[in-house]
């Protein structure tokens, strides 16, 4: 991909509303579209713009294994509500197998490079197969979420997956947000409302305290400049 063709999306559709943004890929892309959602409140708000957009778009997500009660309940939520089918795709059984047998079930806990092996695992390679036929992915990103993500751009090339990434909620506040989701009676995680901002899975994820970060209940062990699952890498 010519990078100067990114820059130019950029510029074209930086003044432009999350609606606008969106409906520009859809109708360039179509079928070779998809958010990829793991059902936080910004995904949540990205299913309900582009169900009213086009309800044949793709929505997946990635179930790892180790996800919360409350995760799966939103999902059949959110199928029943949009009357849509969220693609769930699963990790490889026998690398789950071998990971455990070898460096135990919670292995995450004893370094960054055992974590980030586990979210290998279960999300990465299942993203990757989710990812097959696309020319771009969808994502809830913000800039105010974490250290880790205040230098994203609305649009980017992911060079690991070659696609287009595009971040229509990049500078939406936490008030945005929530302002969205209550307004139009949008479907969200119960645990949110038990001081969960961010939500992975159970064994790495707990509640934070009001003066905390929101992503500061993920990987809550590690640094904070460490708390990316792998997903989401920025390239230049």
């Amino acid at each position: 991909m010519d990078l100067s063709i990114i820059n130019e999306i950029n510029e074209q559709l930086k003044d432009n509303s999350t609606h606008e943004i969106l409906s520009y890929f859809i109708n360039e892309y179509k079928d070779k579209i998809a958010l990829a959602s793991s059902l936080s409140v910004e995904d949540q708000i990205l299913t309900d713009l582009i169900v009213k957009i086009n309800k044949d778009i793709k929505i997946f997500t990635l179930d790892t294994g180790r996800l919360f009660q409350e995760t799966y309940d939103l999902i059949e939520r959110t199928n029943n509500q949009y009357d849509i089918k969220i693609d769930v795709y699963f990790p490889n059984t026998s690398n789950v197998e071998k990971m455990t047998k070898e460096k135990g079930v919670n292995l995450f806990y004893e370094s960054v490079e055992n974590r980030k092996f586990c979210c290998n695992i279960r999300k990465i390679e299942p993203l990757k197969r989710a990812f097959k036929d696309l020319d771009v992915w969808i994502c809830g990103l913000r800039k105010e979420q974490s250290i880790t993500r205040k230098d994203i751009n609305l649009i980017e090339w992911d060079s690991d997956n070659n696609l287009i990434k595009v971040n229509p909620l990049l500078n939406w506040t936490n008030d945005n947000v929530w302002s969205y989701i209550r307004n139009n009676n949008v479907p969200y995680n119960k645990l949110h409302d038990r001081n969960y901002p961010s939500i992975g899975c159970r064994p790495c994820t707990r509640a934070v305290m009001p003066s905390e970060d929101i992503r500061a209940g993920r990987w809550w062990w590690e640094k904070p400049e460490n708390k990316e699952c792998g997903l989401h890498v920025k390239h230049n």
